[in-house]
């Protein structure tokens, strides 16, 4: 589950999204209206998260779980699903693959970083780390099996098509599954995770709907912007669309949550800090990218799980070497600072790429 808590600073970058919508009004330079409009998503995600667990409070576990799974992640739903309909699959999936790798690599680190230099070692659940990296194991499995088969029956574009369908079926069953788990062990008093899951923020009911709506309609607005202005991009500043995709639009949706998951790990709660990175590259593999495949066939741009070898390289040693960081049940800045570096030598690689 999510636990974004909107801070203040970041809040205050919604005064940038009246400048995206004036910069698109009059045709203003492609890289600006990318920037402003990327800038603008970041604090209306961290709505739609404080928004997405208040009404999960008022609802309960059960169909609180159901809404964090659907809603939880509607900023970068919604920009995929605009690029699904530009026809950019390449795009899309490569910002499923940067999601993953960000949040397991760029905001695990700078998590354990941070609270190794504050705290010194940090210890958590090993229990609960045990079965997250067992589940980052799987995801590897669930986006690189249909990858590998897909290369092997090209062109049978009906058999690729059917392998991703199956594939992305059985994922989202895994992922049902995943909830019911989650549902199970919360009910635990001692479980710290469900300690740590109240929302930060104790909004109305009412109010909670009200800014869930009107953040999810701006984002539709600064999403069509967003990758309407991609082509420009490209061109001006000389980015392949595939670096946009897997290194600046996966950061758009999530830097709310990424400042979360550092500021409780300098806290000293490394439970929530793990639960918020790792749970978040869990969410993307095991539903964002299923659901993606069945709403590209809605748009008429059917999207296959079909990533490249360097790709799944990428995404199998973050998940191992993330699941190694998280099994010991304790963690150092050091071990941030290496996960930073291998972050970084893959961002130089992709941009090159």
């Amino acid at each position: 589950m999510r636990y974004v808590k909107p801070l203040l600073s970041v809040n205050g970058l919604l005064l940038v999204i009246p400048v995206a919508i004036i910069a698109e009004l009059t045709h203003a330079d492609a890289a600006l209206i990318f920037i402003t409009s990327a800038i603008g998503v970041v604090p209306l995600a961290g709505l739609i998260g404080t928004a997405t667990e208040t009404l999960a409070s008022y609802t309960g576990p059960q169909l609180g779980g159901l809404i964090n799974a659907t809603l939880g992640n509607a900023a970068e739903l919604i920009i995929a699903l605009f690029a699904l309909s530009e026809g950019l699959l390449d795009l899309v999936r490569a910002s499923i693959t940067g999601s993953i790798l960000g949040n397991l690599l760029l905001v695990l680190g700078v998590a354990l970083l941070a609270g190794g230099i504050k705290n010194g070692v940090q210890k958590f659940d090993r229990a609960h780390a045990g079965i997250n990296a067992t589940l980052l194991i799987l995801s590897l499995i669930v986006l690189g099996v249909p990858s590998l088969f897909n290369f092997a029956i090209e062109p049978d574009f009906a058999s690729v098509e059917g392998l991703t369908i199956g594939a992305s079926i059985a994922t989202l069953i895994m992922y049902a599954l995943v909830i019911l788990h989650s549902f199970i062990t919360r009910d635990d008093p001692n479980d710290p995770h469900g300690r740590e899951a109240h929302p930060p923020e104790h909004w109305s009911l009412r109010r909670a709907l009200a800014v869930m709506a009107i953040s999810v309609g701006l984002i539709v607005l600064l999403s069509e912007f967003l990758v309407g202005s991609v082509e420009g991009v490209t061109e001006a500043l000389g980015l392949s669309e595939f670096f946009l995709g897997i290194i600046l639009i996966p950061l758009v949706g999530n830097v709310a949550e990424h400042l979360v998951a550092v500021q409780v790990a300098i806290k000293n709660k490394m439970d929530l800090s793990l639960s918020i990175a790792i749970g978040s590259s869990l969410q993307i593999a095991l539903f964002v990218a299923p659901v993606l495949v069945f709403l590209s066939l809605l748009v008429g741009h059917p999207l296959a799980l079909e990533f490249t070898s360097f790709e799944i390289a990428a995404l199998g040693a973050a998940s191992v070497i993330a699941a190694f960081v998280s099994l010991d049940g304790e963690s150092n800045w050091l071990e941030g600072a290496m996960l930073l570096i291998v972050y970084s030598i893959l961002a130089l690689a992709f941009f090159f790429l």
